[in-house]
């Protein structure tokens, strides 16, 4: 038994605690103490429920508000969609409006052209032709007049006897020369004479620059004792150069060349010779008027014509003489072909100088200067 002990509110005396009065008493207690605990844990409950639902309420509110300011920066932000949209819209219509404008002036600007192009095409063509056409007659002239020519004194040296032939020949190659240089005197030799055919001198505005002999022959075989003839002849005659004709070359030569000194060349490649041996002279004549003194013409005359410069020259020449009737007959058409690769190339380059020109106004707008130039071909002024 314990020794509990309580004292009596009322007599003040203690009183033992036995398990017989304990008992009822413990168990009120715990009864009472029982429902106190409920009382607090369903106090505690309600006040964690409270606390929830006041949390939830907080927790609400604030994703209203959060909700709210969402919708209002939904709202704000479609505004701005819209209004970028309205931009974009626009800006897309003026795009299209300056692309209509671009297009239907490139059409423009096409059909200008293209009117200008036509006009200026039949006029060069015109032109070309005329040009051609005239050029082409005086070519066909003179190599007519002077084919009836050489013809008519080629029939002449058939006829009689070799002495008549060989004076027939040398005829042709005076004509041939006197025609083809006019300017230039030339004096033949005359018959029972000895010495060459024909002297050339060439002329210039201030006198004679040089001379040049010409011996013209007609035989089948070729006699180097030609060549020293022609030799003394030219000591003789005191000239600058001499040329030997013939249709028998020496080996060697096929169409023209020089051999101990002496000139040798084909009867179809007179003219050529004779136009670089006559500039040889009158370059060795304005050398010797600039450098008087330091060497004698004859000098001038040998240095020159065996030099490098003068053979190539000559060999430029020749090449080219040969070509000259292919290319008569092929002129007209190289002139007419001519004319329409400039045309063409005349409207790539307007057409290049226009469409440059749209760009950087399209890209630069108002702020692009006029140029006054572009106008012009863009309105087909001269």
């Amino acid at each position: 038994m314990s020794d509990l002990k309580i004292t009596c509110p009322t007599c003040s005396n203690e009183i033992e605690l036995t398990e017989q009065l304990a008992g009822p008493l413990l168990a009120d207690n715990q009864k009472r103490f029982a429902e106190a605990l409920a009382r607090q844990e369903e106090k505690a409950a309600r006040a964690v429920e409270d606390a929830r639902r006041a949390a939830l309420e907080a927790a609400k509110a604030e994703a209203a508000q959060e909700q709210a300011a969402l919708a209002e920066r939904v709202k704000v932000q479609d505004a701005k969609l819209r209004e970028a949209q309205a931009a974009q819209a626009a800006a897309m219509r003026r795009e299209q409006a300056l692309a209509d404008r671009e297009a239907e002036l490139d059409v423009t600007v096409q059909k200008m052209l293209a009117s200008e192009r036509a006009a200026m095409a039949e006029k060069l063509a015109k032109e070309a032709q005329e040009k051609a056409s005239l050029k082409e007659a005086e070519q066909a002239q003179k190599i007519d007049a002077l084919t009836k020519r050489i013809e008519d004194l080629q029939k002449r040296a058939t006829q009689g006897s070799m002495q008549t032939q060989g004076e027939a020949a040398e005829m042709v190659l005076e004509d041939t020369l006197a025609q083809a240089f006019a300017m230039d005197g030339f004096t033949p030799v005359g018959k029972g004479v000895n010495g060459a055919d024909v002297r050339q001198d060439v002329m210039t505005q201030t006198g004679v620059a040089g001379s040049i002999l010409w011996e013209s022959k007609r035989t089948k075989n070729w006699s180097p004792a030609w060549l020293a003839k022609l030799r003394a002849d030219q000591r003789e005659a005191g000239c600058e150069i001499a040329v030997i004709t013939s249709a028998a070359l020496p080996e060697g030569v096929e169409s023209f060349g020089i051999v101990d000194g002496i000139w040798v060349c084909a009867p179809r490649y007179a003219v050529p010779l004779a136009t670089s041996l006559r500039q040889g002279l009158l370059d060795v004549a304005g050398a010797k008027s600039r450098a008087m003194g330091q060497e004698t013409k004859a000098e001038l005359v040998y240095e020159y014509l065996t030099g490098t410069q003068f053979k190539q020259r000559v060999d430029a020449i020749v090449e080219k003489f040969e070509d000259m009737q292919v290319e008569l007959a092929k002129e007209r058409k190289f002139m007419e072909r001519s004319w329409a690769l400039r045309a063409k190339q005349i409207d790539l380059v307007i057409a290049s100088t226009v469409g440059m020109h749209g760009d950087l106004q399209g890209i630069a707008g108002r702020a692009m200067p006029e140029i006054e130039s572009v106008d012009a071909l863009l309105l087909g002024d001269d």
